[in-house]
């Protein structure tokens, strides 16, 4: 319990104001990362359905955007953009790793953060308008399961930085573990909560969306040789996008 604690502190700005002390075995709450999702979850759908009734399905669409970003502190956008700025730079390895330490905003970073807000927007306004908000709660959590990938047998090219908490820490029991709570957290909510059709797709989606984090995985090798911090949130931010993409194009 302590660890779910101190990792939800970590990977969240919810005032949670509980002294857990220091974890010298701080990277086995790497497990807990789907859960810490599921959580955020939950406060989105209680966001989008108090503003779904106060207004309509685009105003409500852009404070459950906003709630993510505040209930996160922008921490995995702020890697987003960093990611966007330093890999598409089309420098050489070094330059992007410095590229990332730069507080500044560049103009990949820029576009990135702007259309990766908008296609929130969209697919989260598409999903009201479906009576599929509820989906909305597995979000944060299939995002979150699938950094684990980048964190499972990966290796970083610092020496130095806060991603190496995570990076290449993950084991087979602790990719298993997380697999497995997903899946019953789904079926729990999406068949017995809300008795719904979509528990199989969502179940699936677990599978798409662990390949997108290979692919990205492969993709960012080639660029450094390795993950970084910026990119662990990057992965999370692209993550949650795919996950609404393919619940768009599973209704649509």
């Amino acid at each position: 319990m302590k660890r779910f604690i101190s990792i939800l502190q970590f990977m969240t700005r919810i005032p949670i104001n509980i002294d857990v002390g220091f974890d010298d075995e701080f990277h086995k709450t790497i497990t807990y990362f789907p859960l810490v999702g599921f959580v955020l979850g939950i406060l989105l759908f209680i966001i989008g359905t108090v503003s779904n009734i106060l207004f309509d399905p685009f105003i409500t669409s852009i404070l459950v955007t906003l709630g993510s970003v505040i209930l996160t502190g922008g921490l995995h956008i702020d890697g987003l953009g960093d990611t966007f700025d330093a890999i598409y730079s089309y420098r050489d390895k070094e330059k992007m790793l410095e590229i990332m330490k730069d507080s500044r905003l560049g103009t990949n970073s820029l576009l990135a953060i702007v259309f990766l807000i908008l296609l929130k927007i969209g697919f989260i306004y598409s999903l009201i308008n479906n009576n599929l908000m509820w989906t909305i709660i597995f979000m944060p959590v299939i995002g979150r399961l699938g950094v684990i990938r980048l964190t499972y047998k990966t290796v970083t090219p610092r020496e130095k930085g806060m991603g190496n908490l995570f990076i290449g820490k993950a084991t087979t029991s602790m990719f298993l573990t997380a697999i497995l709570y997903t899946m019953a957290l789904i079926i729990l909510v999406a068949k017995f909560v809300f008795n719904s059709s979509m528990t199989l797709p969502i179940l699936a989606s677990i599978i798409v969306i662990i390949l997108f984090n290979q692919l990205f995985k492969n993709h960012i090798y080639k660029k450094i040789d390795g993950v970084t911090g910026d990119i662990l949130g990057c992965s999370i931010e692209l993550g949650e996008v795919i996950y609404l993409l393919y619940i768009y194009l599973i209704i649509g």
